[in-house]
């Protein structure tokens, strides 16, 4: 039997394939299926960006005279919705699961020591074990953030109204993110960010994040002393290079980040910050015991998290197969997709335009919000080292150019690519003029 320790992406997709195969798999879920990304990231982002889109776009109707109104939303309503979607989708994943053969047993919190492994008290009789425990959110050591008002990622459902005044503390993707949907939602926002705001970001991308959130004040450089209030949050406490300031806010969202869940996972090999250390093969420090997904560290995404477990499962099955960590798209998703993947930018030429009117952007041309795209490239081979797309349907240029990157291809491979029209996608547009120009420069 093989035990796997979590129902999120990694765990769940690992025991289906192995399942698929005649082995019989045993899934230990102490929560709800689906992991993080349904229950607290990906799905409830998506959830709430899809009402701040609405009541972006339906500004911008107002503003150009098409119609007469903002909507108003009913945040009280909101979440409770929401919660009905995910377990309808918890739903589905659950019969899909069970529906390939794996044997799911909720409620008890999975353990490891060593090689042995535990369901609650009861110990399993594993000839193989996956840990995919997952991550948690990141709670910096900060004097008051136990306050009533103080929330996370976890924790927002307990939000039951919309804050006038809300602090954000971090300044990467979730809290750009959040920051977003909140200040669509009504909020006077602040991001707090401890170093530069998105600063692994490409510049271009950051540009327009930026300028996505011009209703946002963001703080950068920018430390959280201590957060404060009788039995509510009040203020947060923050210090600069220009001194100590005090942030007026009814509500704290934490947004610093995820950390490993591995403390239930003894004897195995982990990092500075929890993290199970792995081989390519998704193989841990003990024999028989593998690990994938949040729970082995950063990147934290769900498409990161399934192909490990496909890698974990593989090499449990005796197939050969490795995890390739440089050609990972990503997103933030604010108005627009920021997608981008940069694997290689040492010596590299870029071009940039902004991006075409299309479904999603038409009504953008007048303020010139049309988003981005960008491609990196060696001069020489013409081969393709990194995109940027900024769009409607960015995330899914990223994802498919990202395959092309990985398989080596060079802008002029794309000689006689023919795209759907209209679009908002100018990379392939792009690829092809850049194409055109190497072969100029080129030529005697």
């Amino acid at each position: 039997m093989i035990v796997v320790l979590g129902g999120g992406p990694a765990g769940r997709i690992a025991s289906i394939r192995l399942a698929s195969a005649g082995k019989e798999v045993r899934l230990i879920e102490c929560g709800g299926i689906g992991g993080q990304c349904l229950h607290f990231g990906c799905m409830p982002v998506c959830a709430l960006n899809d009402i701040a889109r609405f009541i972006h776009s339906a500004r911008t109707f107002h503003n150009l005279g098409i119609i007469d109104t903002v909507p108003d939303i009913s945040f009280s309503t909101i979440f409770s919705e929401m919660q009905a979607v995910q377990e309808k989708i918890a739903s589905v994943l659950d019969t899909e699961t069970r529906s390939a053969g794996v044997n799911i047993i909720y409620g008890k919190s999975g353990r490891l020591e060593g090689k042995k492994v535990f369901a609650g008290d009861e110990q399993l009789d594993a000839d193989a074990v996956i840990a995919a425990t997952g991550s948690r959110p990141n709670i910096p050591a900060i004097e008051g953030i136990d306050l009533k008002g103080v929330f996370t990622p976890h924790t927002l459902f307990g939000m039951k109204a919309l804050p006038k005044k809300l602090a954000i503390i971090g300044g990467s993707v979730m809290a750009a993110e959040f920051a977003y949907i909140f200040s669509m939602f009504g909020s006077e926002v602040t991001i707090i960010s401890r170093s530069t705001f998105l600063k692994n970001t490409d510049k271009h991308l950051r540009a327009l994040a930026i300028r996505e959130l011009e209703k946002v004040k963001i703080c950068e450089n920018t430390c959280v002393q201590s957060i404060s209030g009788r039995s509510h949050i009040h203020t947060v406490r923050v210090r600069s290079d220009d001194g100590d300031e005090s942030i007026d806010a009814d509500a704290a969202l934490i947004a610093a980040g995820l950390v490993p869940r591995s403390e239930m996972l003894n004897g195995v090999e982990k990092g500075s910050i929890g993290e199970v250390i792995v081989n390519r093969r998704m193989q841990t420090s003990v024999p028989e015991v593998y690990a994938c997904g949040d729970v082995i560290g950063p990147p934290y995404l769900t498409p990161v998290a399934r192909y490990q477990g496909i890698v974990a499962a593989d090499t449990i099955l005796g197939k050969t197969r490795t995890m390739d960590m440089k050609y990972i798209p990503q997103s933030i998703n604010l108005a627009y997709e920021l997608a981008f993947c940069n694997p290689e930018m040492a010596g590299t030429a870029s071009l940039a335009i902004p991006g075409p009117a299309g479904p999603g952007t038409f009504w953008s041309v007048p303020t010139g919000d049309t988003g981005l795209a960008k491609v990196m490239l060696d001069p020489d081979s013409g081969a393709i080292q990194g995109i940027c797309s900024a769009g409607p349907g960015g995330g899914l240029i990223a994802g498919y150019m990202a395959f092309l990157m990985k398989h080596h291809f060079s802008v002029h491979d794309f000689e006689e690519f023919i795209e759907v029209h209209p679009s908002t996608d100018g990379v392939y547009g792009l690829v092809k003029y850049a194409s055109e120009m190497l072969k100029k420069q080129k030529k005697p």
